[in-house]
């Protein structure tokens, strides 16, 4: 294996065969680069220059059943995520108040991925998402993340979807011809939300940052490297034969 390496850095292979990587990560120094927060009579989402994770961060400050922070326009968290064998998707968080009615009131941080055009009849979209944290009023920045496998096929575990309903339990799930796979195949939408699918929420106070919305990905070898990777195994095992 090392003679292998070796050999394969020295074609300049190794990166392509053994998966190149996709990184991105929004600090909201430059602005909001796709992302949106909610805005409205409740409140508003802006962006304030210090106080961040460091520097910038978007900060919401919103009286509303729920807040969330998406975008469907930067294209380092959208699109073909099967291209990929590994997805890591992060966020710092800074919760300085939410409240019912001036009594603290915990809400998850869900990271919610949409697709619009699998959308079934009656849906906005349909999606899987994660609970990342329950957040709760005076934490300080943290950092949530999840891992996962875009091209299995069940959702994986402590993953929800979304887009039709359990006929018995009346809870939120994917639709039965779309697999965890099919999602993700077509992220239009990434979002992190405190609207957890199936739930009913009151008027709520929040005041909580976001800062450094981060992906990383490992793509797929191409087919070619992989064999090209072959070959050259076969080239350095019969050098060794001939050694």
């Amino acid at each position: 294996m090392r003679t292998l390496l070796a050999t394969a850095a020295a074609c300049g292979l190794t990166a392509t065969a053994m998966g190149n990587t996709h990184s991105a990560v929004v600090t909201f120094d430059n602005g909001w680069e796709g992302w949106n927060g909610t805005q409205g009579p409740g409140g508003s989402s802006v962006i304030e220059q210090s106080g961040g994770n460091p520097g910038a961060y978007a900060r919401t400050i919103f009286n509303n059943f729920g807040i969330e922070w998406w975008t469907n326009t930067n294209q380092d968290f959208l699109g073909d995520f099967t291209q990929y064998s590994s997805v890591t998707v992060s966020v710092d968080v800074k919760v300085n108040n939410i409240s019912f009615f001036g009594t603290p009131a915990p809400r998850n941080l869900i990271l919610d991925l949409r697709s619009f055009s699998q959308a079934p009849q009656g849906y906005p979209f349909a999606s899987v998402w994660y609970t990342l944290t329950e957040m709760q009023s005076g934490q300080d920045w943290s950092t949530y993340s999840v891992t996962f496998d875009p091209n299995a096929t069940d959702k994986p575990d402590g993953w929800g979807g979304y887009g039709a309903e359990d006929p018995n339990t009346f809870e939120p799930k994917l639709p039965e011809n779309l697999t965890f796979a099919d999602i993700m195949s077509s992220v239009e939408e990434m979002a992190f939300t405190t609207y957890e699918p199936g739930w009913m929420y009151g008027f709520t106070d929040f005041d909580i940052g976001i800062d450094n919305i981060r992906i990383d990905a490992t793509l797929i070898p191409a087919p070619s490297a992989a064999l090209a990777i072959l070959g050259l195994a076969g080239l350095a095992a019969g050098r060794r034969r001939r050694n």
